[in-house]
This record gives C-alpha cells, sequence and structure tokens, in this order.
C-alpha cells in the first residue's frame, strides 16, 4: 500500500515536472510510508521524506527514533540524526537536492526552521507546491482506510454514549472526559486486538475532551474543565478531536440538556440546527459540488433568521482537515470514497447548539459512521 503511494506521487510529480518532493507534514509522511513519531517538531526534531521523481525515497529522522523508523517506514533509505551531531537533520538534503531544476515543498506545513535551510539551498523560482498534488492523493480512500473510518466510527459513538451517560446534575465537565476516554481506549484496544497488528498503535485517545456546558456554552472549543453542571442547562459534547482510531479521524458531536430544557427558546434554535444538517444531508451524494451541500444548510439556517453560518463540514482522514470542504467556494465535485463530517449548527447571544456526523460517499449516497439519536424530547438525559 504505501509503495504504491510513492509510486503515484512519483508519477505525479513527473507529470507535473516537480524533480523531487520534499514532504514535512507528519500525517503526509505517514500515509505514503507509515512512519510516525509522536514528539516532532514539538520538540525541534524535524523528520523528512524526501521523494524524488526518478530515485530512492529517503527519510531523514531523529537517531532517537531510528528503531522505529526501520519498524515502520517503508522507504529505500533512512538517515538518522543526531542532537548536535554535525550538520544534524541538514547533512542530506544538499546531495538529496542537487541538480534539482524544481522542488516540491508544503509551504503551509514546513517548519520555519527548515523552510529557512531549505531557502538557502534552493532559488525562490524553483520552488513548487506539493500540497495540491498530495490533498488530491488524500482525497478518495482505499478499502483499508474506509475499514478504518467504520471502526473509528465504533469508537466515537461508544465514546459519545458514555458521555451521554456520565453528564449530570452537580456532576464536574471533567468527570465527562474522564468517562469518554476510558470507554474509547477500551473499544480502540478491543477492535485493535480483533482486526489490526496491536504491538504499534496505541489504543489511548490523546486529546483533551471538546465540551461545554451552561453559561459555557457558546465557547465552540471550550475544554472538560471544573465546572460543575447544574439541572436545565445545556451540554455539548464534540468528539472532533478525540476521535482518532489508527490515526484515523473523524467528526461527531451532539447538545445534550441535563434534567429539562430550562430556557424553552433553546429548543427551537436546536430544531433549526438540527434541520440544516438534514438538509445538508439531503444534499450529500456523489456529483455534487462541496459548496452545494454547504449551501443548503446555510439556507435553512439564515431562512430562519440567523446569521450566516460556518462551513457545513470537512473532509477527514489521517489528518483532522482535508480537502474538500463544505464550504462556499469549494468546487470540488463529491465522489465515492470520500470521508466527510457534515455538521448542523446554530448560534446565538447566550446558546449555540451543534450536531455533527461522519459518513462515507457510496454510489449512490452515503454511509453513516457515527450514530446517536437527535431527537429533541430524547437530548434530555
Amino acid at each position: 500500500m504505501f509503495t504504491d503511494r510513492l509510486n503515484k506521487l512519483r508519477a505525479k510529480l513527473a507529470d507535473a515536472g516537480h524533480d523531487v518532493a520534499l514532504i514535512t507534514d507528519d500525517d503526509n509522511v505517514y500515509y505514503l510510508t507509515g512512519y510516525y513519531d509522536y514528539l516532532h517538531m514539538e520538540f525541534g526534531r524535524p523528520t523528512i521524506l524526501v521523494v524524488p521523481r526518478d530515485g530512492p525515497s529517503l527519510l531523514i529522522t531523529p537517531t532517537i527514533d531510528l528503531v522505529l523508523a526501520e519498524a515502520l517506514a517503508n522507504v529505500d533509505q533512512i538517515a538518522a540524526w543526531n542532537d548536535g551531531a554535525g550538520n544534524e537533520w541538514r547533512e542530506e538534503l544538499p546531495s538529496a537536492l542537487r541538480g534539482a531544476a524544481k522542488v516540491a515543498i508544503e509551504p503551509n506545513h514546513m517548519p520555519p526552521v527548515v523552510r529557512q535551510y531549505v531557502d538557502s539551498l534552493v532559488d525562490a523560482m524553483a520552488l513548487e507546491n506539493v500540497t495540491p498534488i498530495l490533498a488530491e492523493m488524500r482525497m478518495i480512500k482505499t478499502a483499508e482506510e474506509l475499514q478504518l473510518a467504520r471502526h473509528a466510527g465504533e469508537v466515537a459513538t461508544a465514546m459519545m454514549n458514555v458521555g451521554r451517560e456520565a453528564i449530570g446534575d452537580g456532576v464536574p465537565e471533567y468527570e465527562v472526559a474522564i468517562a469518554t476516554s476510558q470507554t474509547g481506549t477500551r473499544k480502540a484496544a478491543e477492535i485493535l486486538t480483533a482486526h489490526y497488528d496491536q504491538s504499534i498503535m496505541s489504543p489511548n485517545t490523546h486529546f483533551l475532551q471538546i465540551m461545554a456546558s451552561g453559561e459555557e456554552i457558546t465557547k465552540t472549543h471550550h475544554r472538560a474543565s471544573t465546572r460543575i453542571m447544574k439541572h436545565g442547562e445545556p451540554v455539548f459534547l464534540c468528539f472532533c478531536g478525540m476521535t482518532n482510531f489508527h490515526r484515523f479521524k473523524l467528526g461527531f458531536d451532539r447538545t445534550f440538556w441535563i434534567g429539562e430544557i430550562a430556557d424553552k427558546s433553546q429548543a427551537d434554535v436546536y430544531k433549526v440546527a438540527v434541520a440544516s444538517q438534514k438538509a445538508a444531508l439531503d444534499a450529500l451524494k456523489p456529483g455534487v459540488t462541496a459548496e452545494s451541500v454547504h449551501a443548503a444548510y446555510a439556507e435553512v439556517i439564515q431562512g430562519a433568521g440567523y446569521d450566516y453560518p460556518f462551513r457545513c463540514g470537512r473532509a477527514t482522514g489521517f489528518s483532522f482537515l482535508e480537502s474538500p470542504q463544505l464550504v462556499t467556494g469549494d468546487k470540488t465535485i463529491l465522489q465515492p470514497g470520500m470521508v466527510l463530517a457534515v455538521d448542523g449548527s446554530v448560534s446565538v447571544e447566550n446558546f449555540r447548539a451543534q450536531v455533527g456526523d461522519s459518513f462515507i460517499i457510496t454510489e449512490d449516497g452515503y454511509e453513516q459512521l457515527t450514530s446517536h439519536t437527535k431527537e429533541t424530547d430524547r437530548m434530555i438525559v
């Protein structure tokens, strides 16, 4: 699989007239080689994948991760570098780029320290952008990726179910996060054990729970805190970061209330949010543009008198955000094999409601990956 991806990239580089690509985004490195490290630039250690259109691929990675690279990386050569030794990660680049008339990089994903060195080696006129090539390659998922997506959906659904159960009057938000993290980890471990080589990939969730309750509900990406939830309050649960099974990401959101909907106006707002997602799903199918799905969703929201909304959704995969995006201006034609998170949402001054799920585009519509009720009376816990 990884060899095929590298060869496909080589062919696309040749078609575009690029001599070599430097891949520095860790999700793209994983997509192309199967190699990932958890430290990367957060700890000041660049990993660089060099892919010539003709010639052996080269992975430049820290010596501290060499054993992991040798076990995981499907590349022709590995060059390990050590902190403070010689020219570190810079050592291999001059020879790797020598004679290249066109060098393709990821301008928005290349660490500044690496970009600065590349700029010293390559004339600005010789630099090209490889990001559109990689984005196009990753839009249509393979059968293996779609299976990961389905398993990620099982993990997400398990987390949502237990999160709902953990919500309650007098309960601190962080208790919900503990419950969802434990359940997600156990569900992921169960699936890894049954279907995958679990010796490398960790089942543990590793993202702070996105949730908000009461007066914090309008803070879209609020993290679980020590706040005590109260009867009658709304509670928002989002698993768009925690759903990360075998590195495959999905989007998944719900809005709940504790005991009752104390502010009855919130129910009306919520119903519009649900209706906006339904409109998007009615439009979601192969052959339509990404922006047309957003337009259907936005029409419901604005038609109900609310402000123009944020994007309806986004493609996901080994990254949280991939192409296309369901937003005005994205004219990408949806195709079978794409995986998309699709939201419905309305925001007002003191409340916001959001529901979101993930889907695979099929030959005649879509397959839903995440599942939880959205009926208003059933969102009261």
